[in-house]
């Protein structure tokens, strides 16, 4: 424009010159304007059309826009790869892999799901999982978005198989489903219980016979040669230490193959402490232990009162057990965020922290040598666990060596019985105390 201006000056005519220029440059501009946009409203998806070429200012504007596109082109590629990867790894997975997007519909899933599940492409993406998979059971599973513990279910291809379903959250408000085939691991689990139910069972008659004659000649000891009387007195006490194996096996197996029944009560927590500590303190009344109590006395939980009691007792004695003579255990009951919770804590040996994990395991021993001196079988805290899992509840445990042990049965809210609290002032800790000497 001043070179224009200039030339017009020797003329006569700047304005004119000025002028003419600048629609000059503004049609210039223009029509870099018009090409861009009509390169921008192309469909770029199949192609790999480069920018328009230019010279000055344009040509810079250009060429910037044909940088920016050579990496979103590589950023891409490089994506398009690792997707493609992970679709082949995906792929060649046994293990159902589903992809559901925040309107629970399909996006995406691997071969596996094809065969597992009976998904097929493309019909069924976009189809919402619930007209999928239908079982009721999978449904409450999904829509209650508790994915902490997988669930088991038979296939919908195949009653024949059973299937592990997995869900876990990612991105905003996608899901991520797993399905694995578990159907040979199921059959061992079967094989495994009948086989110990059959066992346990078979078992039960010859050692009851062997015990019951083992009594006699106890009974009769005076007639036996000396050398002879101790080792009968071991053998009735191991006669009756595989008899209590085998109960605690069929028990277990009991509580692994049926359901909890529907005689479940109303049953208060401090009366129940109360009947625990009477039986353990009768049966350790040589350790002289101190026992306490801690509970609101109108706590009142919904059990399956024989099983129940059955759990606490177990912790109660493991506690008078492997806690030293004189020493303390306390039994409190109180309301927790998870629920309703049951401790029983004591001042005794305490149990490493690497053990913690395994103690409910069947037979798994802390220190072998002290579990046979208290005559235990090993399957205490296996029962407790199952009849907790009966209850919909688990089993906490907080320990240091040399400070005590803290076991606690965390019942669901479900399992608190309201009515008793309605209406009445009732005191945040009431204490009862029982002394062994007096039982």
């Amino acid at each position: 424009m001043a070179s224009a201006g200039f030339v017009g000056y020797w003329f006569n005519q700047s304005l004119a010159a000025i002028l003419l220029i600048t629609i000059a440059y503004l049609g210039f501009a223009f029509y870099q304007i018009k090409r861009i946009h009509l390169w921008l409203i192309q469909d770029h998806s199949n192609s790999e059309a480069n920018p328009p070429e230019s010279f000055g200012l344009w040509g810079n504007v250009f060429d910037g826009i044909y940088h920016l596109q050579r990496r979103e082109r590589q950023a891409s590629a490089i994506l398009k790869n690792i997707i493609e990867k992970a679709q082949e790894s995906s792929a060649a997975m046994e293990m159902a892999v589903v992809m559901i997007n925040s309107k629970n519909s399909l996006d995406w899933w691997n071969t596996a799901a094809e065969n597992l599940l009976g998904f097929k492409d493309p019909q069924d993406r976009g189809r919402a999982i619930s007209n999928l998979l239908r079982d009721p059971e999978f449904l409450d599973y999904y829509n209650n978005e508790e994915f902490s513990e997988p669930l088991k279910l038979p296939s919908p291809k195949s009653a024949d198989q059973i299937l592990e379903f997995s869900l876990t959250r990612f991105g905003k408000g996608e899901k991520l489903l797993l399905a694995r085939n578990i159907t040979q691991l199921h059959r061992l689990e079967l094989m495994r219980k009948d086989f110990v139910a059959n066992v346990s069972h078979e078992l039960r008659t010859p050692i009851t016979v062997i015990k019951g004659y083992l009594e006699a000649i106890v009974d009769n000891s005076k007639d036996l040669d000396e050398k002879w009387r101790k080792p009968i007195s071991q053998m009735q006490q191991q006669s009756a230490r595989m008899e209590n194996i085998v109960q605690d096996l069929l028990l277990l197996s009991s509580l692994e193959t049926s359901n909890i029944t529907t005689s479940q009560s109303d049953v208060r927590v401090q009366e129940l402490l109360e009947e625990v500590l009477n039986d353990t303190a009768q049966s350790q009344r040589k350790k002289a232990h101190h026992y306490r109590i801690e509970c609101n006395s109108e706590d009142t939980i919904h059990v399956e009162h024989a099983e129940f009691y059955s759990a606490v007792l177990n912790l109660v004695v493991n506690a008078a057990k492997y806690t030293p003579k004189g020493g303390e255990i306390i039994l409190s009951g109180n309301n927790s965020d998870a629920g309703y919770k049951i401790s029983i804590e004591d001042n005794g040996l305490g149990i490493e922290a690497q053990h913690l994990p395994r103690l409910t395991e069947r037979f798994y021993r802390v220190d072998a040598s002290r579990s046979s001196d208290t005559g235990g079988t090993g399957l205490g805290l296996a029962i407790v666990k199952h009849i907790l899992a009966r209850h919909g509840g688990s089993l906490e445990v907080t320990s240091e060596t040399g400070e005590g042990s803290c076991f606690s049965c965390v019942l669901p809210e479900s399992r608190v019985v309201r009515s008793h609290l309605e209406g009445k002032e009732i005191d945040t800790e009431a204490e009862a105390q029982i002394n062994p000497s007096r039982l």
